[in-house]
């Protein structure tokens, strides 16, 4: 049986804040201060989903602060309580448009561009003669433009420093922060027999300081590979056991869909849904070591309401 999921809140506060609806968060602004609400919302290949995953909100939500108070000693970020499991609250920052994406190993779109001949991206070069899932000799940061609809798109070092899109400054401290968190990220993952293949960080400014926001090595952020078995099955050409979302996107894609125009979005069954929220959940327990206590989801949104008492968001609709 599938359980019930939360596809938006359309909370209203007193005080009052704005809201604005990303692909999988709801974000609520007041001032310098931001409550997020993390949906059971699905995106891939920059379009959400028709069917929302049970759970995934939380569980996206839960690993973000899970790992973001294992990295405050690396970077500040904005996140300073989870009142709730689909909730956190923190600062508001002015994002920078850009993500910073760091790859470990030839995958996804990296290895896309790889298999069409291409052998640099974002100015970075590949090394010849690589193959599917085979590791990078040392990370390699390839930057995309933080789009507001439609797709990202690849951009260099140079050509951020060169349009003022961040200062030199600011740009380098971006780089040294995400080899540092993505360092983090492979030692937390190496304890719990996984390999943290690439990753994004997003970041933006307060104050003049640069700050760690939104989630951090989740699966919607993320691919992992296990550990166990990794150099038999790129010895033997075999595809990578991973966790992370890209099952889901080979579902599309085997389906018809890869957002392009003139595509059809097809239809989750149910079974395919329920594997989701298994996948998600594995990975929520793998990565954590903790198991995973579902919320409430009866009444998800009175379950917030309440949760939200005392915390200076307090809610007058819906009641």
């Amino acid at each position: 049986m599938i359980s019930a999921a939360l596809r938006e809140t359309n909370f209203i506060f007193s005080p009052s804040a704005t809201l604005y609806r990303g692909k999988v968060r709801d974000v609520y602004r007041r001032g310098d201060r931001l409550l997020m609400v993390a949906s059971d919302r699905i995106s891939s290949f920059d379009h959400v989903l028709p069917r929302a995953i049970p759970h995934k909100g939380q569980i996206l939500n839960q690993i973000a602060a899970h790992f973001l108070h294992a990295t405050r000693d690396i970077c500040p970020n904005w996140l300073d309580a989870n009142p709730d499991p689909n909730v956190a609250i923190g600062k508001a920052c002015a994002p920078v448009p850009i993500e910073m994406v760091i790859r470990g190993y030839l995958v996804g779109h990296a290895w896309r561009e790889y298999r069409a001949g291409r052998r640099t991206l974002c100015s970075v070069p590949l090394p010849e003669g690589m193959h599917e899932a085979d590791a990078f000799p040392e990370p390699i940061i390839t930057p995309a433009t933080k789009a507001e609809e439609g797709h990202d798109e690849d951009i260099s070092r140079e050509d951020i420093i060169a349009r003022g899109i961040v200062s030199e400054r600011v740009y380098t401290q971006l780089e040294d922060y995400t080899r540092r968190l993505f360092a983090r990220g492979t030692a937390m993952a190496a304890e719990r027999g996984l390999l943290l293949v690439d990753t994004k960080y997003e970041f933006g400014l307060l104050d003049g300081t640069v700050y760690l926001i939104d989630e951090i090595h989740t699966p919607d952020s993320s691919r992992y590979f296990y550990t166990e078995g990794y150099a038999e099955r790129q010895q033997r050409g075999e595809h990578q056991k991973q966790l992370s979302k890209e099952f889901v996107r080979e579902w599309l894609m085997a389906h018809d869909f890869q957002g392009l125009e003139g595509q059809t979005m097809p239809e989750m069954p149910d079974t395919f849904v329920d594997s989701v929220t298994q996948r998600y959940t594995e990975l929520y327990e793998r990565i954590t070591g903790k198991a995973f206590m579902p919320a409430e989801v009866q009444d998800m949104e009175g379950r917030i309401r309440g949760n939200l008492r005392g915390t200076g968001w307090e809610v007058s609709y819906p009641k």
